[in-house]
């Protein structure tokens, strides 16, 4: 049963699409969703292939929505909504834990809770300085400009979940690439296609070989388990592999802008760097840089808001109106390095909450620690306007980002 047979007759369309386009202010959700979340908070919105669902942008009732076992996160349940064709067609075959429900998802996400626990993930606090060192020798070194996404913002987080992994760096532009097709809304079924299929096969007989000549890295670790096969282990390395270096790259390089915007922040932030950790919850609410809204399908009727939402029925939560929320952020729609950001939702919330967020956290902190220290002239080498915004691609971002120092 697809969408619009799930979905009843409205009569006339809703007034909204998702997606919605960006307005003036890069940073910003669309206009559309911001007026929606002060004056029709829970709405129906029209999807890519003309059927609707609920979208949600208040911060209360996207934690509602999320931290509620009557949504579900499975693509296989009729009237789960789509952002793209593309999405729709791959959605079929071996599912990763994101896109399951509890028992089945809290089992396979145990296996991995160990891996991103808070201590362990800051004993590689050291490592990590070690490689943001070593990358910003090698991109200041007899140079007084760079794309910072080339060569620090992507490496970063690639080179660490690589080792996390047990996964060859030296193998990086091929999952990369992939990886790029996968988040591009704009990608064919085929090519969505051929890109899981091309990862998940290397990712299996990484796991194969693995089997013979095991190491400390997360696969080795799931195959010893011996509750997982090579494909299972496959499915979650690939979402562990993508989520692992797109969202912190992309993190990275929009921080960085933002906060070059923003001179009086940034200059607030090097004069004391022991706001650190408040600029990055900060930077995370403010950017929200998953954007285009995180899927749920009702399996029982549910109110949220005031509206009924009927079983069977998509349902779209937008992190970035709820992280600007003014009942929760007073001036949300301002950067402040100094305010209390811990409600925001930039992770997600509840049961499906980013697993991977101290391991993020920490690579932002370093990211941003190791730039700002070491390059105190740092600055845009283009004019703002000339900055590309990957307004395509489900994790927001830039895609090059030329700066001088």
């Amino acid at each position: 049963m697809t969408v619009t047979e799930h979905t009843p007759s409205l009569p006339y369309p809703p007034a909204l699409t998702a997606p919605a386009p960006r307005g003036g202010c890069p940073f910003a959700p669309p206009p559309a969703y911001e007026r929606a979340r002060e004056e029709t908070p829970v709405t129906r919105v029209t999807l890519w292939d003309g059927s609707t669902c609920w979208l949600v942008t208040r911060h209360e009732d996207v934690r509602s929505v999320l931290g509620d076992a009557r949504f579900s996160a499975r693509t296989d349940r009729p009237g789960f909504p789509f952002l793209s064709e593309g999405r729709k067609q791959t959605s079929v075959g071996r599912a990763s834990f994101i896109r399951m429900d509890d028992p089945g998802h809290a089992r396979l996400r145990r296996m991995l809770t160990g891996d991103f626990m808070v201590r362990k993930i800051e004993a590689m606090r050291p490592e990590i300085q070690r490689l943001a060192d070593e990358l910003l020798d090698g991109m200041t070194a007899g140079a007084d400009h760079a794309d910072l996404v080339a060569e620090f913002a992507l490496p970063l987080p690639s080179l660490v979940i690589c080792r996390l992994l047990g996964v060859p760096y030296a193998d990086h532009d091929f999952f990369q690439g992939r990886s790029n097709t996968l988040i591009n809304e704009a990608s064919t079924p085929a090519e969505m296609g051929t890109a899981v299929a091309e990862l998940s096969a290397y990712l299996t007989r990484l796991a194969h070989d693995k089997k013979d000549s095991p190491d400390d890295g997360i696969i080795s670790r799931l195959l010893e388990r011996g509750e997982l096969d090579c494909d299972d282990v496959a499915a979650m390395g690939v979402l562990l592999l993508i989520a692992g270096h797109e969202t912190t790259a992309n993190m990275t390089a929009l921080s960085v802008l933002a906060l070059l915007r923003e001179p009086d922040q940034l200059e607030r932030l090097r004069a004391d760097p022991g706001l650190v950790d408040g600029a990055v919850e900060e930077l995370l609410r403010y950017l929200s840089i998953v954007h285009k809204g995180i899927p749920r399908v009702a399996v029982e009727d549910v109110t949220v808001g005031g509206v009924t939402v009927p079983a069977g029925e998509g349902v779209l939560c937008l992190l970035n109106t709820a992280n600007r929320d003014e009942d929760v952020f007073a001036s949300g729609g301002g950067l402040d390095i100094t305010r209390n950001a811990r409600r925001h939702v930039a992770f997600g919330f509840g049961v499906h909450q980013c697993l991977g967020q101290p391991l993020a956290r920490l690579e932002l902190r370093i990211a941003l620690e190791t730039l700002l220290r070491r390059l105190p002239g740092l600055r845009l080498a283009v004019p703002f306007a000339d900055i590309r915004f990957r307004t395509d691609m489900s994790v927001y971002g830039v895609h090059a980002l030329p700066v001088a120092w």
